[in-house]
């Protein structure tokens, strides 16, 4: 008799694709038939580029948003403003941002937000980095652009406090952007004049 406790390749397909957000075990289920029955050839590239990504994409030694290269384009570029640094939550956020045109500044990704229910804390974001970028760097404005989440006010708050002692300027994007909003949903429009009417933070 087969050993009904091993699980088979289908089931390890689905249960593969329910690490992907709001993905279900019936959504992990079709998506694992569709690939098999109608698209081996998507599945085969899907795996492909999956690995290729997992092996070459890292974090930027600067801005720590994901690359290819050492330091990324971003933070390559001549064009930038070098002076001003706008601290995001995540990549998706970052793209946001450049979407709406009215910021020509750097960037730094934290890759997170504190949730002390999550246990996660600034030590398990991106924030020993981001004092790291302030040492050795000639930034004269931090622009804080956390989401207006609980978690994402207690991050630009942590953020404010880690800061305070370079004596540099310290900005909170205007509340243009809803209140519990997240800056991945949010038109390009109000995203713009948050950043336009951005104030030095206050806590």
């Amino acid at each position: 008799m087969p050993d009904s406790k091993k699980n088979s390749l289908l089931d390890e397909l689905v249960e593969a694709l329910r690490c992907l957000p709001s993905v279900g075990p019936r959504s992990a289920q079709r998506m694992a038939f569709h690939l098999l029955q109608h698209d081996r050839h998507g599945a085969a590239k899907l795996s492909t580029v999956l690995s290729d990504a997992l092996n070459n994409i890292h974090h930027c030694e600067q801005c720590n948003n994901f690359t290819e290269a050492l330091i990324c384009d971003l933070c390559s570029s001549t064009s930038r403003d070098n002076s001003v640094l706008c601290v995001v939550e995540s990549p998706a956020d970052l793209l946001m941002m450049e979407h709406t045109l009215a910021y020509k500044g750097m960037y730094f990704v934290l890759m997170g937000k504190i949730s002390p229910l999550d246990g996660i804390g600034p030590q398990e974001i991106g924030l020993p980095r981001l004092i790291k970028r302030v040492e050795q760097s000639a930034i004269q404005e931090i622009i804080i652009a956390t989401n207006f989440t609980a978690e994402g006010e207690a991050t630009s708050h942590a953020i404010h406090e880690i800061l305070k002692p370079f004596n540099i300027k310290i900005s909170r994007i205007a509340r243009g952007v809803p209140v519990g909003g997240e800056l991945e949903y949010v038109d390009s429009g109000t995203l713009a004049q948050a950043i336009i009417e951005r104030r030095e933070a206050q806590f």
